[in-house]
């Protein structure tokens, strides 16, 4: 579709034909495993690359292909492959681009599972890796190792602090190592607040199964990139597995039509109540990257169009009140996903890190007192409200 058209309107329309089987103004859903061949010259042409059509369901379906083409369009890039979760799509990428003796660079507040497979899994393998804090591009430059270094991966705005990284300066960074590969997990921030492809990386992640899904309804996950990159991945794809379900794959471009209604819903929503927090005298300290006492408030202005609907903070006080604070919330419910329509709420401390010692805990940056709370669509009045009151309970008696 033309890039001259807005991203809503992209979202409805790309990577999606104007004419379907049986007249269907949506992508069918094409619940096959298998393929027919009309007979041994149709299976030549297929063989030869002279048609794209399908030959078994792990290297592709046209239900999948429609929804990969939809996010190639939304991300800027030439294709995409979708995989059956976000860390399949992770995972298959790494393996894909690493050979043994290979190192990798990536960010202390990476997706903890993203981070326990580079430094805990790709050792195995013969692949080694730096962990630098994030918010420093110098850091990022200095743990290069040339000759070496293959990848270099972060998020953002990463979780759950929501800290932005200067993609302006990972530019400057990727020229001078043109044979280094820069990775970028965009959940959080989406296509709609912002494109690091548009800022020259070289691969964007989703795991579509938050804001690109919507519903929280699928399982799914993404990388974008260019062509010869992603139909690399893809043939690693086959070898590994982890595609996704033609109908995982139907959901996802029901869910993505309206992406960018949801995110500018979830952006002023998700504005609206940090800054209601940050003002609360029961709260320590907010984070969100569209509030100035955000650390990377200037680079969020200047790179992304939106600031995302994730909002985290500290609850004034221990474990247990922090507890009683988010047990009391009634809109917001208590589970571990974001990016959907319903407001989810949870204390990492219980959640995510709950296998760790408080001590532990600390020590990677998850306080007893964190919340994270992931804004939906409902009214910004009625979570207002709901948090208002929750604060209510945990203070209550003080």
């Amino acid at each position: 579709m033309s890039e001259k058209k807005s991203l809503e309107t992209r979202a409805v329309h790309a990577g999606e034909s104007r004419r379907n089987a049986y007249d269907s103004l949506t992508t069918p859903l094409a619940l096959t495993s298998t393929y027919t061949f009309e007979d041994g010259d149709a299976l030549g042409r297929h063989h030869r690359r002279e048609v794209e059509r399908e030959e078994y369901g792990r290297y592709g379906n046209p239900t999948v292909r429609a929804a990969e083409r939809k996010v190639a369009d939304l991300d800027g890039a030439e294709d995409a492959a979708l995989f059956s979760s976000g860390m399949a799509a992770v995972t298959t990428a790494l393996l894909a681009m690493l050979r043994s003796g290979h190192h990798v660079v990536l960010t202390r507040d990476c997706y903890r599972r993203t981070r326990q497979f580079v430094t805990g899994v790709l050792p195995r393998f013969g692949v080694e890796s730096t962990v630098v804090e994030p918010g420093d591009p110098e850091a990022i430059e200095r743990a290069i190792v040339p000759g070496k270094t293959r990848v270099v991966i972060s998020e953002s705005p990463t979780n759950p602090y929501l800290r932005v990284v200067d993609l302006e300066a990972l530019r400057s960074i990727k020229a001078a190592f043109p044979s280094v590969k820069f990775i970028i997990d965009a959940t959080f921030s989406t296509p709609v607040n912002q494109r690091p492809i548009e800022h020259g990386v070289d691969l964007v992640i989703h795991s579509a199964t938050k804001y690109l899904g919507g519903h929280n309804d699928l399982l799914a996950g993404s990388v974008s990139g260019s062509a010869a990159l992603v139909d690399a991945i893809r043939d690693f794809r086959g070898v590994m597995g982890g595609v996704l379900d033609p109908h995982a794959a139907y959901l996802l471009l029901r869910g993505m039509k309206t992406l960018g209604l949801r995110v500018a819903r979830q952006n002023a929503s998700a504005l609206a109540l940090a800054r209601a927090l940050e003002t609360d005298p029961r709260i320590e300290r907010v984070f969100y990257p569209g509030l100035e006492s955000h650390p990377d408030h200037r680079v969020a202005v200047a790179q992304m169009s939106g600031f995302g609907g994730v909002v985290s903070f500290l609850v004034k006080g221990d474990g247990p009140r922090t507890e009683r604070f988010v047990d009391a919330c009634r809109v917001a419910a208590i589970a571990p996903s974001l990016g959907g329509v319903e407001t989810l709420i949870e204390q990492p401390a219980l959640m995510s890190y709950y296998e760790m010692s408080p001590e532990e805990r600390v020590a990677v940056g998850i306080p007893d007192n964190l919340v994270r709370l992931a804004v939906g669509i409902e009214s910004a009045d009625d979570l207002l409200d709901d948090l208002a009151q929750a604060l209510d309970v945990a203070f209550s008696g003080q």
